[in-house]
C-alpha cells in the first residue's frame, strides 16, 4: 500500500543516517583509544583496524534498537509537525493502524537483527578474545625506543636500552630502575630478551650476564648480586582470558545451562529483540500527544526511555550473575514494566475522557 511503503522508506532513511552519524562518533572514538593501547606497546600496530571493526561489528546489539527506536520516533514527529498523523487519523488511519505498519517493518528487523544477536555476535566476541590473546602475546615493547629511557609498569618502573633488534625483542646494554618496596633495585645487563610467561601471560624482561643493585641512594647497605639470567616482571596480564565467558558462547550453549552466568547471557540476547519491538510501539505513541511536534525534545526523551530501559535490564542482568535475582524473574520484568507503561500511554486519551465523563469514579478512587 503506498501508506504503508510511504512510512517505511520514512524510517528507514532516518536509521540509516542516524545509524551512520553514530557510528562515525563511535568509530572515531574506538580508533584513538587503540592507537593509544598501540602507542604504549600493549597492542601491535597492525592489529588496531581489526580490533577496531571487529568491535564495531559486537556493538551492533547495542546500537541497533536505539537507531531503531529514533528512526521511528523522528520520522512519526517529523509527519506530527506536518500534520500528516492528524490526516491519516482523519481517513480513518489511526493509531492502530499506523502500529500495523510499524509492526510490519519490525519484524523484518527483528528477523535480520536476531542472526545479529544469536549467531553474529557471539562469533565476533570470539574473534575478539582471540585477538587480544595473540595481540597480548605478540605486543613488544613497540613505543621502545634505542637510547632514550621510557616508563613501564604504570611509571614504577624506567628501562633505557641503548641498542635495539630489528623484532624489538632482545635489547643491548639495558638498564632497569624499579622501587622495590621500601628499596630502589637497579638492573644492568649486556644483553637482554622480552618474554611472555605462556600460563599466566605476564611480561618478563629476561636479563642475561649481568648485575643487581638493591639498596637506597646515599646508604652503605647496597647488595650487589651478580648472575647469569635474571627475570624481572614489568607487566601483569590483566585481560581475562576464561574460555567459558558467556559473551562468546554459541547460543545453543547457552539453552538448559544452570550457570547463572549463562541465563543472564541469554536472557540479554533475547532481550535486545524484545526493546525493538516495545520500542517500536512506543516511538509512535508518543506521537500522539502535542509534544510530539517538538522533535529535538522527543529525541532527548527518546534517549532518556532508552537508557533508564537499559540500565535496568544491565542492574538485573548483574542481580542474575551474583544469583541475588532469580532467573524466573530474571530481565523480564523490566520488559513487564515497560510493556504496562505502553498500555497506560496507548489508553491514556480514554481513560481521561472516562474519569472526565465519571467524576465520582476519580473521587472514590482518590478517597480510597
Amino acid at each position: 500500500m503506498i501508506i504503508e511503503r510511504y512510512i517505511h522508506r520514512e524510517i528507514l532513511q532516518r536509521f540509516v543516517w542516524i545509524t551512520g552519524l553514530l557510528l562515525i562518533i563511535i568509530t572515531t572514538n574506538k580508533f584513538l583509544d587503540f592507537l593509544g593501547d598501540a602507542a604504549s606497546g600493549r597492542i601491535p600496530a597492525d592489529f588496531v583496524l581489526k580490533l577496531l571493526w571487529l568491535r564495531m561489528l559486537a556493538m551492533q546489539t547495542e546500537v541497533l534498537p536505539l537507531m531503531l527506536f529514533l528512526a521511528i520516533t523522528l520520522a512519526f514527529s517529523r509527519m506530527n509537525q506536518d500534520n500528516e498523523l492528524a490526516v491519516l487519523a482523519a481517513a480513518g488511519m489511526g493509531k492502530r493502524y499506523q502500529l500495523r505498519i510499524v509492526m510490519r517493518f519490525c519484524l523484518v528487523f527483528s528477523l535480520l537483527f536476531s542472526l545479529v544477536v544469536f549467531v553474529s555476535t557471539p562469533l565476533v566476541k570470539q574473534q575478539i578474545h582471540e585477538m587480544k590473546r595473540l595481540a597480548w602475546q605478540e605486543a613488544n615493547f613497540s613505543a621502545l625506543a634505542a637510547g632514550k629511557f621510557k616508563e613501564i609498569n604504570s611509571g614504577q618502573s624506567v628501562v633505557y636500552v641503548e641498542k635495539l633488534s630489528d623484532d624489538k625483542k632482545r635489547m643491548k646494554n639495558v638498564f632497569l630502575h624499579r622501587q622495590e618496596k621500601d628499596k630502589s633495585s637497579v638492573l644492568k645487563s649486556g644483553s637482554a630478551y622480552f618474554k611472555i610467561d605462556g600460563q599466566t601471560g605476564n611480561r618478563y624482561i629476561v636479563f642475561e650476564n649481568g648485575r643487581r643493585y638493591l639498596g637506597n641512594p646515599g646508604a652503605l647497605d647496597f647488595r650487589i648480586t651478580e648472575y647469569d639470567k635474571y627475570a624481572a616482571l614489568i607487566e601483569i596480564n590483566e585481560e581475562v582470558r576464561n574460555t567459558k565467558d558467556p559473551e562468546t558462547q554459541a547460543t545453543t550453549t547457552l539453552f538448559g545451562s544452570d550457570d547463572p552466568d549463562f541465563q543472564a547471557e541469554l536472557q540479554w540476547r533475547v532481550s535486545a529483540i524484545i526493546i525493538c519491538v516495545l520500542l517500536s510501539i512506543l516511538g509512535v505513541l508518543l506521537n500522539q500527544y502535542p509534544f510530539g511536534q517538538k522533535p529535538f525534545t522527543l529525541l532527548l526523551f527518546g534517549i532518556m526511555i532508552y537508557f533508564i530501559y537499559s540500565n535496568l535490564l544491565g542492574i538485573s542482568r548483574t542481580l542474575m550473575e551474583r544469583e541475588i535475582l532469580p532467573a524466573i524473574i530474571g530481565l523480564w520484568w523490566v520488559h513487564v514494566l515497560v510493556f504496562l507503561i505502553i498500555l497506560l500511554i496507548y489508553h491514556f486519551t480514554s481513560l481521561r475522557h472516562f474519569f472526565r465523563k465519571n467524576p465520582d469514579v476519580e473521587v472514590l478512587t482518590a478517597d480510597q
